[in-house]
């Protein structure tokens, strides 16, 4: 499994109300995707950084969906670029269930 760590630069802050307006009109469009396991949204504390934590099967299953208009659709929606930082978890600590292991 990967670990994906999107984000981008808004070109001005946002609260966490506007954010979170947003985030949910672009959480259903990852329902579905194929490899995609998880995701978190993520807001910077002073609002000028968002983004997304992604766990995914594979490497091969993120650039699939990274590489389409998924770009665009971001540009469009935020106003900038992402990055994108991929990232191996070899271990895991699940402080819920009480247990460390290997990976997501």
């Amino acid at each position: 499994m990967i670990l994906a760590l999107v984000r981008f630069a808004l070109p001005a802050p946002i609260d966490l109300a506007e954010a979170t307006r947003r985030f949910e009109s672009s959480a259903p469009k990852h329902l579905g995707l194929p490899g995609l396991m998880r995701k978190h949204y993520v807001l910077s504390d002073d609002g000028r950084f968002a983004g997304g934590v992604y766990l995914w099967e594979s490497r091969a299953a993120a650039e699939a969906v990274y590489s389409g208009d998924w770009r665009a659709r971001v540009a469009a929606l935020y106003g900038a670029e992402p990055e994108i930082l991929f990232f191996d978890s070899p271990v895991t600590v699940d402080a819920l269930a009480g247990t460390i292991g290997p990976g997501p």
